[in-house]
């Protein structure tokens, strides 16, 4: 998941899509809410025609009663709690409601007593509407709308109030933001893809220099190809004149390598060759010197061309065919001997660095095992992770102990000084392997002898 949030795409698709899900959420709020208001709005309209229309109806008889002259036609006003009412009744001061001197049929042998505040602030501005929610005959919320009014032959004012249940108008405001959500929920999903689309398409110059970057990395290109957008094409050009100068120096360091070796070969040769010509205790000991100091110089310059191969990008060598080849050679030299050499290597395991240093590493390794295998030599080699291979030379000779294990790592130390060698070949593949932050380690084998196990680094395909 660290990983997850860490990807620019995911930053820009989850800014871009958690962006657009507020705004539409805020959209379809505000959308209901409106919606809200225009149904509230229409209701409160007809309650006000209602109120209009009882305050014209309205008038005294001659025993100083209230009566109307007309009553809505609205039917529902004339049937037993249907959710319509009005109500006439004289406004008092102290009380929510005063005597009632007119009622729909609806109401029955109800009657509707607003809020006190309401009806306080109707009698401060008699001939205003005002309108307010109370409770109906039934405990349903009902939308009321009220007028305090003079009549002539009354004393007080007078109250007139219309009201309608307002759960439909509830009822249709809640579909209307189910279906809302729904359509917005739907705009979102839309908006989403969209901008996952985009980022995509916008990020895809990135993710083909990213996988341009990695084909030299491992191997398969010199260099960061294609065209670019503006924005990128100044890194592609930095990344492409970094790898001509990493080449160059290698180029280079190979060079003077090469020069030093020469160097001093030609005086180490001269002193090797006038040793061979005198006889005496310093010819002999010019001679053994020489071929130390030849040895040595071999080594160091090994370490010093691993070291710049190792540092090299795109070096890569398939593993299968030098093992396999190594172990043919080495049969046919050892026929004599009659050793059986086996070498299994997956096809497609790829060592991550020059061919030249692999051969010497895993040949000093198998040569050594030759040298003591009494029958068997076994070489296997597999990935044991992303970026990392192991290969296993074992055979079926004395072996080592762990004292002798340690000890045989150490440059020029030889265990049996019968056997031929310097005692510089699993230094120097240690050396070798320590430059492509490899490892060399040594144990006993399943066979009964030496295994010489080394890990190096790999390429993912």
């Amino acid at each position: 998941m660290k990983q997850l949030r860490s990807s620019l795409a995911f930053r820009l698709f989850a800014g871009a899509a958690a962006w657009a899900l507020v705004l539409l959420l805020l959209g379809a709020i505000a959308l209901t809410t409106l919606y809200q208001r225009s149904v509230l709005r229409t209701m409160d309209e007809r309650l006000e025609s209602v109120v209009d229309a009882l305050v014209a109806a309205a008038e005294t008889d001659p025993a100083g009663d209230v009566v109307l002259a007309r009553r809505p036609s609205d039917v529902a006003y004339g049937r037993v709690f249907s959710g319509r009412y009005w109500q006439i009744f004289e406004d008092n001061e102290t009380e929510a409601g005063g005597d009632v001197l007119a009622v729909s049929r609806s109401l029955w042998d109800e009657t509707l007593i607003p809020p006190p505040d309401i009806v306080m602030a109707a009698h401060d501005a008699p001939g205003t509407h005002f309108t307010t929610d109370t409770k109906g005959p039934s405990g349903e919320p009902l939308r009321v709308t009220g007028q305090a009014i003079q009549l002539s032959g009354q004393t007080g004012l007078i109250m007139v109030l219309a009201a309608e249940d307002r759960r439909p108008a509830d009822r249709d405001v809640r579909n209307f933001a189910i279906l809302s959500g729904v359509m917005f929920l739907g705009f979102a999903t839309a908006i989403a893809a969209g901008v996952f689309f985009q980022v995509r398409i916008g990020l895809a110059p990135v993710l083909r220099m990213r996988d341009s970057v990695a084909e030299v990395r491992e191997g398969h290109a010199q260099r960061v190809d294609g065209q670019y957008p503006t924005e990128l094409q100044p890194l592609a050009d930095e990344l492409n004149a970094m790898l001509d100068h990493s080449r160059e120096l290698v180029e280079r360091s190979r060079t003077h390598v090469g020069n030093l070796a020469h160097a001093l070969k030609t005086p180490i040769a001269v002193l090797k060759n006038e040793a061979h010509g005198q006889d005496g205790a310093l010819a002999d000991m010019v001679d053994k010197q020489t071929s130390v100091m030849t040895s040595q110089v071999e080594h160091h310059l090994r370490r010093a061309r691993a070291a710049a191969h190792a540092k090299a990008i795109g070096a890569r060598t398939d593993v299968a065919p030098v093992v396999k080849g190594l172990a043919r050679t080495l049969e046919k030299i050892n026929r004599a001997k009659g050793l059986t050499i086996t070498a299994e290597a997956p096809e497609t395991l790829r060592f991550k660095g020059e061919g030249q240093d692999l051969d010497e590493m895993v040949g000093n390794l198998m040569d050594n095992a030759c040298k003591w295998a009494r029958s068997t030599v076994r070489v296997s080699a597999e990935r044991t992770g992303e970026r990392q291979l192991t290969i296993m030379i074992e055979d079926d000779g004395p072996g080592l102990d762990e004292q002798e294990c340690e000890s045989a790592l150490k440059r020029g130390v030889r265990l049996d000084e019968q056997a031929p060698g310097s005692g510089l070949g699993l230094a120097i593949v240690g050396d070798l392997a320590r430059a492509y932050e490899g490892e060399l380690t040594l144990g006993r084998s399943a066979l009964g002898g030496l295994s010489a196990k080394i890990m190096l680094p790999a390429t993912i395909r």
